[in-house]
């Protein structure tokens, strides 16, 4: 599980390294107007969609960490299969190049627009129902609290994302790049502290911490 969480950590940072690299490689394009799914046009197209792949990894491993951590709150699970759709779904835009604005709508920009909503809308609400979950837990709770509070801002910067959809002069790339933060930051929090905790084991409904020492009053 804890391998698992790293590995979530470490894509999280490695995807938003390789973000930084694509600006230095595209530097032709805006950080307030592009979208990221630009840089998969064009030169260097290969590096963004190696990122989709990164994004689909390390949400994977997330999913499957806090799934082995978190309590069996239907909300939690609810939200993990949710979870697990936008990983799925940023995986495969990397086979669907998007269409830069101003250019003509393809079939290939079609689908990709059609994963990237379905990706971002299933993060935004799969991150706040695992949030709320969580919060049931005890062992959760302060770090849940955390989660819910990014996860209502990442929320936030998608409904900007959608009011600037359609408005040329609108920095739609700035805030799809704060909604990506947010929702990669979320990940990486909750892998961190998947990754820390102490294991607990349940039994009978009682809870174990450690076997008692040899000698000791049982």
């Amino acid at each position: 599980m804890r391998s698992l969480a790293w590995l979530a950590i470490g894509g999280g940072i490695a995807y938003v390294a390789i973000d930084v690299v694509l600006r230095f490689l595209r530097p032709g394009y805006s950080l307030l107007y592009n979208a990221e799914s630009d840089y998969g046009r064009g030169p260097w197209y290969w590096v963004m969609d190696l990122n989709f792949l990164l994004r689909c990894a390390l949400s994977l491993a997330a999913c499957l960490a806090l799934l082995r951590t978190a309590g069996p709150d239907s909300r939690v699970r609810g939200g993990l299969w949710l979870l697990a759709t936008w990983a799925a779904c940023s995986g495969l835009l990397a086979f669907f190049a998007d269409d830069v604005e101003g250019t003509p709508l393809t079939g290939s920009g079609s689908v990709h627009l059609a994963l990237a909503f379905i990706a971002f809308a299933c993060v935004v609400v799969g991150t706040i129902l695992i949030s709320a979950g969580l919060r049931s837990d005890p062992a959760w709770r302060s770090a849940a609290s955390v989660l819910l509070a990014v996860a209502i801002a990442g929320a936030v910067a998608f409904l900007l994302l959608g009011t600037a959809t359609g408005h040329r002069h609108a920095p739609g790339g700035l805030y799809e790049r704060i909604f990506l933060g947010l929702e990669l930051l979320w990940i990486v929090l909750a892998a961190g502290y998947a990754a820390v905790r102490r294991p607990e084991a349940r039994t009978s409904g009682q809870l174990i911490t450690s076997p008692a020492a040899p000698g000791a009053p049982g």
